[in-house]
């Protein structure tokens, strides 16, 4: 059991590393312009750094015209480490995922891109993209630093940094502001939505956003146990406990508190979940009927026509219990939806997915097109593909 954990996390890590190399070349793609680094002050004095000790910080793109006073703060993803193990192999083999060493300006695209006809809504709002280095969904918060190691667990105060220093820009005169999450970093956005709306009281609309990050337990698929036994190891580890909402952990272990279907009915804020019921990375890794069939398996996932009946089943059963966990959550809060088939794992970062001529369309609308139309109340959106019954290639980088 021991080895199985050891790999199966190991295998966690893998496929968040291949993830933020295709993420990385999108981004530098397409001559954009390319949006600097800012070192948070005084992050060392404040504990706000990544799990290798150096500064946290973030992207800012300084909005204009009327979006002068709109902001839209986003948490990327990049998995969890569980172990001091993988916290050292972490820090070693993808310091996109903890550190700021070495840093580079970069670029924005998707739901923060500066282009009116990709991001019509949110083009020219005040952008922020915050460096996820902890590997704790930015709630982790762990006082001692152990010599031998290095290592700092203190995605809470990151967090909590960040954002003080964005209150002093401007974020505290917001008129409209969004807290938006991808993966890992929409299970940040789903646990910080409520705290991000008090921090800005006197903005008049205040929503979040997660994309991919509706994990689901499915317990009665195979490697239930194991999924539950990571977040239980990633909590213990980080010091997330202390973090989680009461509402959760008084009515079960908080090892299943980092499972949105257990979360996200007690979000006060209205809340979007944009995800595919056929996603990629919990198909393929957290799904996996490991090890009994692990070579198959992976070549499964990696090309789903090759895969036999017996695996597409397990693939056919996640997404029916993907949709029976989604309704269970009900309407609160008021919750806008785009649940997709695409065999995809992440959507706000690329233009192709987010709003282009290929994108994924529910009720012909992109990804982008019903984002706004919930934000601005201009429709109510809560759009789920219930049709295909196998995971759908929607040809989208």
């Amino acid at each position: 059991m021991e080895k199985y954990i050891q790999t199966m996390a190991g295998h966690w890590l893998q496929l968040l590393i291949s993830a933020l190399i295709v993420l990385n070349t999108q981004v530098h793609c397409h001559g954009k312009a390319m949006v600097d680094f800012t070192f948070l002050q005084n992050a060392e004095a404040k504990g706000a750094v990544c799990l290798d000790g150096s500064p946290a910080g973030y992207r800012y793109s300084k909005g204009s015209g009327d979006g002068a006073n709109n902001w839209l703060v986003l948490l990327p993803g990049g998995g969890w480490c569980d172990t001091t193990a993988e916290c050292l192999n972490r820090v070693k083999t993808s310091p996109g995922t903890s550190s700021t060493k070495n840093i580079t300006a970069s670029s924005f695209g998707g739901i923060l891109s500066p282009n009116q006809t990709v991001n019509p809504d949110f083009y020219n709002w005040n952008r922020v993209s915050i460096r996820y280095c902890d590997g704790s969904s930015f709630i982790g918060d762990v006082e001692e630093v152990d010599p031998e190691t290095n290592l700092h667990y203190r995605g809470s105060r990151i967090f909590s940094a960040v954002i003080d220093e964005l209150l002093a820009k401007g974020l505290n005169n917001a008129q409209n502001a969004i807290l938006a999450g991808d993966s890992a970093g929409a299970l940040g956005a789903i646990l910080h939505c409520d705290r991000f709306r008090a921090l800005v009281p006197n903005t008049k609309r205040v929503k979040c956003i997660s994309d991919s990050g509706f994990f689901i337990r499915a317990k009665d698929l195979p490697n239930a146990s194991g999924r539950e036994q990571y977040f239980a190891r990633t909590i213990a580890l980080h010091g997330v406990a202390k973090f989680l909402p009461t509402s959760c952990t008084s009515r079960m272990d908080p090892g299943l508190c980092f499972f949105p279907e257990y979360l996200v009915g007690n979000v006060q804020t209205p809340l979007f979940l944009l995800n595919s019921a056929f996603d990629k990375y919990q198909i393929s890794v957290t799904l996996k009927p490991y090890p009994a069939d692990k070579p198959g398996w992976q070549n499964c996932t990696s090309h789903t026509e090759t895969c036999t009946p017996a695996q597409l089943q397990i693939i056919k059963e996640f997404r029916n219990t993907f949709l029976e966990t989604l309704k269970e959550i009900g309407d609160r809060p008021p919750t806008g939806l785009f649940i997709s088939s695409c065999y995809i794992h992440d959507h706000l970062f690329f233009d192709s997915r987010w709003n282009s001529d290929g994108s994924p369309r529910l009720d012909n609308k992109t990804i982008a097109q019903a984002i706004g139309d919930w934000y601005f109340e201009r429709s109510v959106v809560k759009l789920i593909d219930t049709q295909p019954n196998c995971p759908v290639d929607c040809h989208v980088l």
